[in-house]
């Protein structure tokens, strides 16, 4: 069950050196390393020096759900009356007003995605008043891709139609695990069902990329629910499949206090889970993508992917290349050439800025050279598993000494044969790639003092 690695060492020697807390690098520097010295004004700067002739993205948070899962580590909550949520899209679209005044044009935009929470606690009617209201604002001519995150218990054939309405071409469904004793450890009841019912209807209205999120190291789970849930959901030929480790972070999400210590799998058998269904998976024949994203050869991933175009952002894995992603709602995170700005996360202070006419800005970073070329190479490292330090360094003309400080540590990762480097390109071995996070942190000379705001590793 535990393989060596090239140096010798089991798996659980392995585990036990490196499964320390460490960033998913979804953003560098991480929002962990935000701070309130970046607000609106800024952000307001880095709008106004956006490229025109480049089409920007858009990410709409919708912090609402029908139910909390104790899993979760979004920011959301649970939310009946719908009265609540027309005033939410009223000043999502008064947020957009602002975006596009402090821009001076009608942006392009090349894809909007919906995240959470759950967008399909929008009703229909909502949903497309706030897709209108964003056609009114943004061109939305050559927007390729319209993607949203839904919970399949709440979704409806007529939020499924809407949806289509608007264009809805790509799909997330939370899956997690079908086990009904590890469902109920985690206050998430859902049956294949549901799933299967869900993925037909959007296919009929036009949804031409169906992504699957399932989790491993979940309370009371074992290998054996992890591959029997992949055994089924495989059946539906989803495009996509993203397999997570659950983040047990209750300092940070007291919600996850709820979950039982004890019924949580130890380090070597969440490896264990990761392993065989990453062997499954690929077994099955989807292309394994970065560290924890599967995709069958003819979606965009695996082709980003096989073309190394793949990129990471707050939502993963991606193929999106724009060089501004502008978030609106609460907590959403928005990223330019100058730095990453973050939306008032409590929802009444996002309200209560928007209300005053003015950007929800809270806190954010403001891009150095040092932190774009470490952002580079941890960008590339997380997605291709190599990087080419030296050539990253001369393009952006960096001095190899701003990454000085990660080589003692690569020679450790080196010995235990979980990188290779040679003159500067690093190459994570197939052994090292589920340590893939820790070799990025030899990089980040922050990593050391937020890691106990990260998960582990493994």
């Amino acid at each position: 069950m535990f393989p060596s690695s090239p140096a010798g060492l089991k798996t659980r020697e392995l585990i036990a050196r490196y499964d320390a807390h460490a960033p998913r690098y979804t953003s560098y520097p991480t929002a962990a390393q935000f701070t309130p010295a970046v607000g609106a004004d800024d952000w307001s700067g880095w709008l106004v020096a956006a490229r025109p002739d480049r089409a920007v993205s858009l990410y709409l948070h919708i912090p609402f759900c029908k139910r909390l899962c104790w899993y979760c580590g979004c920011n959301t909550r649970a939310v009946n009356r719908e009265s609540v949520i027309t005033s939410y899209v009223d000043l999502l679209l008064r947020e957009a007003d602002l975006v596009v005044a402090r821009m001076g044009r009608r942006p392009r935009v090349g894809s909007i995605h919906f995240g959470g929470g759950t967008p399909n606690m929008l009703p229909p009617v909502e949903l497309e008043r706030l897709y209108a209201g964003l056609a009114e604002r943004f061109d939305l001519t050559d927007c390729f891709e319209v993607a949203a995150e839904l919970d399949p218990e709440v979704l409806t054939q007529d939020w499924i139609e809407a949806a289509g309405r608007i264009g809805l071409s790509r799909a997330s469904l939370g899956v997690q695990d079908l086990s009904p004793d590890v469902q109920a450890a985690v206050n998430r009841p859902e049956r294949f069902e549901t799933i299967q019912w869900a993925v037909a209807a959007l296919r009929e209205q036009g949804v031409t990329s169906i992504n699957l999120d399932l989790m491993y190291g979940l309370p009371l789970q074992t290998i054996e629910h992890v591959v029997t849930t992949l055994g089924l959901v495989t059946t539906l030929r989803p495009e996509r499949i993203a397999l997570f480790g659950y983040a047990h972070v209750p300092w940070m999400k007291p919600h996850q206090k709820l979950i039982h210590d004890a019924d949580l799998p130890g380090a070597e058998v969440r490896f264990a889970q990761s392993q065989s269904a990453a062997r499954y998976l690929t077994g099955k024949g989807w292309a394994a993508i970065g560290l924890d994203h599967f995709a069958l050869p003819h979606d965009s991933l695996a082709a980003a992917e096989r073309a190394g175009r793949l990129r990471r952002n707050f939502q993963g894995y991606t193929t999106d290349e724009a060089e501004v992603l502008i978030g609106l709602g609460a907590s959403a995170i928005s990223h330019a050439p100058g730095g990453f700005a973050q939306n008032h996360t409590v929802e009444r202070d996002w309200r209560a800025a928007v209300e005053r006419g003015e950007l929800p800005i809270a806190r954010g970073v403001v891009l150095t050279e040092r932190d774009a070329l470490i952002g580079e190479i941890i960008e590339r490292l997380m997605c291709d598993f190599t990087v080419d330090v030296p050539a990253i360094a001369d393009r952006r003309g960096q001095p190899l000494s701003e990454v000085a400080g990660a080589w003692p540590a690569l020679r450790r990762f080196q010995r235990d044969g979980l990188v290779r480097v040679d003159e500067g390109r690093v190459d994570v071995t197939p052994p090292g790639r589920p340590f893939v996070r820790a070799v990025c942190a030899a990089f980040d000379p922050d990593a050391a003092r937020i890691q106990q705001r990260h998960a582990r590793v493994v």
